[in-house]
């Protein structure tokens, strides 16, 4: 069992690539460049998987539920990165999306040995969020084996949370644990196992589709537009007055005014287009 597991672990297969000690920088960026082109592709095939995932998503976020992610390594710090930015892109509320790492926030910086092999631990991380069944548990784990995952999702299924998973190997514990797995099987690194490179990417894609497709559909954005962006700096602020020139075709004085007498590019459209 352990031989065909390993067979079926394509982030783990040797590398198309070799000798990269002696290949000079044209000819490193080169192959990594050309793998990484493999990547849209690969994370294409999935796009069922996805919106399975996003439906479930959607549906209990609905019900006022929550979505977690959970994860070590590269994987775990994806969570992370995506869980963080929903507040600021969409308006929500910060535990609408929760990145949970193994070994603890301190692993997001430095790597916390062993974390991973725990299959009790995910769920104890969790518990103090009062998880509960309206809400959505997603495990993120490249190779599809981590135990902290596999753990976690197993107990979060049988407490009766929707559970999804993104891994990149087919066939893996991971996805056998995930109501809704999203398989994106991307193949060997350009570094032999390193999947921080074409795995990682392909996982940052699909939670992008993940939480956008979600929030876009539960009302977060009109037309094209991130209505309910927190005005947090100067940037974001020049970003909502532009939206309020190109929706109600006013001058910048005029969005800079209905901005910041609203307090939200959302409150201002709707107070002049209700």
């Amino acid at each position: 069992m352990k031989h065909v597991l390993q067979a079926m672990m394509t982030t783990e297969a040797p590398s198309e690539f070799n000798h990269l000690e002696t290949l000079p920088t044209a000819e490193l960026l080169a192959g990594m460049n050309q793998l990484d082109q493999t990547v849209p592709q690969t994370v294409a095939k999935a796009l069922p998987q996805i919106e399975q995932l996003v439906e479930a998503t959607v549906a209990r976020l609905r019900e006022g539920g929550r979505l977690f992610y959970i994860g070590a390594g590269t994987s775990g710090r994806l969570g992370v990165v995506d869980a963080s930015e929903c507040p600021p892109t969409f308006g929500v509320p910060a535990e609408m999306v929760v990145g949970i790492m193994a070994g603890g926030d301190g692993a997001i910086r430095v790597a916390v040995e062993g974390a991973e092999d725990d299959a009790e631990q995910a769920w104890k991380d969790l518990q103090a969020h009062n998880i509960g069944p309206k809400d959505v548990l997603v495990g993120i784990a490249a190779s599809g084996r981590t135990p902290y995952v596999i753990g976690g999702l197993q107990r979060a299924r049988a407490a009766g949370l929707a559970t999804g998973c993104v891994v990149c190997n087919a066939g893996s514990a991971v996805a056998a644990a995930a109501q809704f797995p999203v398989e994106v099987v991307t193949g060997p690194e350009f570094i032999t196992g390193s999947t921080r490179l074409k795995a990682g990417s392909a996982q940052k894609m699909a939670l992008n589709m993940l939480t956008t497709a979600t929030f876009i559909r539960l009302g977060y954005v009109r037309g094209n537009k991130m209505v309910d962006m927190k005005l947090s700096n100067v940037k974001l602020v020049d970003r909502g007055e532009r939206m309020l020139m190109d929706e109600l075709g006013i001058v910048q004085a005029k969005a800079a005014a209905l901005l910041k007498q609203h307090g939200s590019v959302r409150a201002a459209l709707e107070a002049i287009q209700p």
